[in-house]
């Protein structure tokens, strides 16, 4: 109990100096961009217009003018309490804009998450087994065209050709047009989630196929695999025995190391299909100066991908308990 306990201790204080690093850092980006929090509020042309008391009021709300480190304490003891400040986009608390966002940007990560990592660790074992066969030619050149494919591009040729050209699926939105919340349907969602999903999917698939592949072919060129092979195992015995326990781990390594993919891929897909999460409202908020917003999906998506890999870890235990016993001493 004690091991465990200082277990959550350990990653909590990773967490805490991984978000002070990422947050200092997106924060000096930020302090040097051109951006004018107040101009960006309420408008330029009104900025010019406005009242010079009211304008004073609203330079110090947003701390014009203070020095760097002040203004970067102030911002962070305002995580801390849960406050990270106003959108200027969108005229409501950051947390409130985070979660409306989040919902429909973790139901597309995780699908294409899922289905990316099934994908490719199916074809990429299928590759390796039946290495230099028609099957495994082909896998390797598809693999090999997604990772050189943009991924605007192809999440726009998708949208021309399935959606405008054959109609099988909505072109945008996470909802149909016209339709209240209330009579929104799990069908009508999944039906507007399948061509993006399917989008980060195909894309991600590439990076774990091949890595599983060359596993894979190390793996059936070991002694004991040979040895099993002249002892007249079937290949499926084989596979089961050796195959898939030795690639197991690095199969979840990369995978939850692709995690981070898919949440920058997620931002490109979401705007070519106009569906409303936060790979949207973060294009929204860096076309439109809005820092606030920039800053709090920063935090959000540097969580995000540290309980990935934490989530990694505790995977590593499950599968192979020698290592659950090395880390916990």
């Amino acid at each position: 109990m004690a091991n465990i306990a200082l277990r959550v201790l350990e990653q909590a204080l990773k967490l805490v100096l991984v978000l002070i690093a990422v947050t200092f850092l997106a924060f000096a980006l930020v302090e040097a961009s051109p951006i004018d929090p107040v101009a960006a509020y309420v408008g330029s042309e009104a900025a010019d217009h406005m009242d010079p008391a009211q304008l004073e009021r609203l330079r110090e709300y947003f701390d014009v003018g203070t020095p760097f480190l002040e203004r970067y304490a102030n911002w962070l003891s305002g995580i801390v309490r849960g406050d990270m400040g106003v959108s200027l986009i969108y005229k409501e608390p950051v947390i409130d804009v985070i979660l409306a966002k989040i919902g429909p940007s973790l139901g597309l990560m995780l699908t294409a998450w899922l289905f990316s990592g099934v994908l490719g660790f199916v074809l990429g074992v299928i590759a390796g087994v039946y290495r230099d066969s028609p099957a495994d030619k082909i896998i390797k050149g598809y693999s090999l065209l997604m990772a050189s494919v943009p991924t605007f591009w192809f999440a726009m040729l998708l949208l021309i050709v399935f959606s405008v050209w054959l109609g099988l699926f909505p072109i945008g939105l996470s909802v149909p047009v016209g339709v209240s919340a209330s009579e929104v349907t799990l069908a009508d969602r999944l039906y507007h989630l399948a061509l993006p999903a399917i989008t980060l999917s195909v894309l991600g698939v590439a990076s774990i196929a091949l890595s599983t592949r060359e596993k894979t072919v190390d793996i059936l060129e070991q002694d004991y695999v040979l040895f099993a092979k002249a002892r007249g195992d079937k290949l499926g015995k084989i596979v089961r025995q050796h195959v898939l326990r030795n690639i197991s781990i690095p199969a979840i390594t990369l995978q939850f190391a692709s995690f981070s993919e898919i949440i920058g891929g997620s931002i490109l897909v979401e705007q070519v299909f106009s569906y409303p999460g936060m790979g949207q409202a973060v294009v929204s908020a860096g076309l439109q100066g809005d820092a606030p917003l920039l800053l709090g999906i920063t935090v959000v998506i540097a969580v995000m991908v540290f309980v990935g890999n934490a989530l990694a870890d505790v995977a590593y235990g499950i599968i192979d308990p020698r290592m659950r016993r090395v880390s916990h001493g």
